[in-house]
């Protein structure tokens, strides 16, 4: 499907919600900009990279989209300070505004039934990682073993690829689930 339709259908609902999910260097940060980029309005982007807390937070930042940031009331969430390696400010939400929320883990059954629509974006592994260790490099690096496993519990645990509506290859474009 052509990527304008897509944004047309995905932006569509009264206050839309899109979950993109993925493994890391799949291309989840690229397409959501993507998506806001070409959005009809005003969009509101957020990244789990500013709510995982720490390099073993792939799980505790999943669980903060249901909790905080896509709460009906005073939506937001505490922003991860990456280079102090602590909780840094509240960042607040609009609660009535469109809003694209990527990361690993944004894809959960809970995470789901509060929102509009879910993507997967997928790319074999060997390319994922060629393509995070390019743009991450030696700060990922070390860090790379141990979030593939968080990321292999998510899945096992939440099966993302199943919550989607739409699945996305970088280079092949959508397929509707």
């Amino acid at each position: 499907m052509r990527f304008a339709a897509v944004v047309a259908e995905l932006a569509a609902p009264p206050r839309p919600v899109v979950l993109v999910d993925g493994r890391s260097g799949a291309g989840k940060s690229t397409l959501a900009a993507r998506l806001v980029a070409a959005w009809p309005g005003p969009v509101t982007l957020v990244s789990l990279d500013d709510l995982f807390p720490g390099w073993d937070g792939l799980a505790a930042g999943s669980d903060a989209v249901a909790r905080d940031v896509l709460r009906r009331t005073e939506p937001g969430y505490t922003r991860w300070d990456w280079h102090r390696r602590r909780p840094g400010g509240w960042v607040d939400l609009a609660s009535d505004g469109p809003l694209v929320v990527e990361g690993c883990g944004a894809l959960t059954p809970a995470n789901r039934a509060l929102a509009t629509a879910g993507i997967w974006v997928e790319l074999p592994d060997a390319a994922r990682r060629e393509r995070a260790l390019a743009r991450d490099g030696a700060t990922f690096a070390p860090h790379w073993d141990r979030w593939a496993a968080q990321e292999d519990t998510h899945l096992a645990a939440h099966h993302p690829t199943a919550l989607a509506d739409w699945w996305y290859r970088p280079g092949h474009g959508f397929a509707r689930r």
